[in-house]
């Protein structure tokens, strides 16, 4: 095991389940300090639990990051507990509406998975952005797109779609913006992976595990920790010259 984040702080969003959690929990493995978000306290005291377990140390808080103070409050809580910020892992999402095609999408969930997935990013990258800048060796940030956006479409999907797209794009606007204050930012877009987004409705590990067969051309779901693990690069000096890069982590569905 390395050390590639001793001595550094961590902050992921929506860390209470799925990629998020399995990013802290890798993070944590390698050394970070870990302040892990989302919306509900049960899950991410789970996920400081398991941090523990391994010997690490978490911060569980709670925020909205669709709102300004939510990510503010975020970075500020970092900073007042370990005294830095250096990593950034942007994970926070949500798929609404899934199946319904555009003219039947609801404005609710359109504004939902924009004012998360898109205006979530964007407050985020804001806030943290302004704490590492102060720092004498700025930060990295990782944002969590999607293979469903500006690399493949699928039907039913078109909300999510756009706004992993904005991900993309805002990536690398941002990582242009600010790589000269030290604040290296680019993304990872992971295909199915198994987490319960990737299910369909009613489909059964079983199911889903037949149709990767078919539907990826590596014949099965990426794990969580094989998507940690290029948010850890990316987030690591080891790509110290990448530079709003956008990982594709989908198992070769859209090579």
């Amino acid at each position: 095991m390395t050390h590639r984040f001793s001595g550094r702080t961590a902050l992921v969003t929506g860390a209470g389940s799925g990629i998020g959690r399995g990013v802290a929990l890798a993070l944590a493995r390698e050394g970070a300090r870990v302040v892990v978000a989302g919306r509900r306290a049960e899950p991410l005291a789970e996920t400081v639990r398991l941090i523990g377990e391994q010997g690490g140390e978490g911060l569980a808080v709670t925020a909205d990051v669709s709102r300004a103070d939510g990510p503010r409050s975020l970075v500020a809580a970092a900073v007042d507990r370990f005294g830095s910020l250096d990593v950034a892992v942007n994970n926070a999402g949500v798929l609404e509406g899934r199946g319904r095609a555009v003219g039947d999408l609801s404005e609710d969930d359109w504004r939902r998975m924009l004012d998360i997935n898109v205006t979530g990013v964007f407050l985020a990258l804001r806030a943290e952005i302004a704490q590492m800048r102060t720092q004498p060796r700025g930060g990295a940030i990782v944002n969590i797109a999607s293979r469903i956006g500006v690399h493949s479409r699928l039907p039913g999907t078109a909300g999510y779609a756009v706004s992993k797209a904005a991900v993309s794009v805002l990536t690398r606007a941002a990582a242009l913006d600010h790589i000269a204050d030290g604040v290296r930012i680019n993304a990872v877009s992971p295909g199915p992976t198994a987490t319960g987004m990737s299910f369909k409705p009613g489909e059964t590990e079983a199911g889903r595990a037949a149709r990767m067969r078919t539907e990826v051309p590596l014949g099965r779901v990426s794990t969580v920790e094989e998507v940690a693990a290029a948010v850890l690069y990316l987030a690591s000096d080891d790509a110290a010259s990448v530079v709003g890069a956008d990982l594709v982590v989908d198992g070769g569905s859209t090579a």
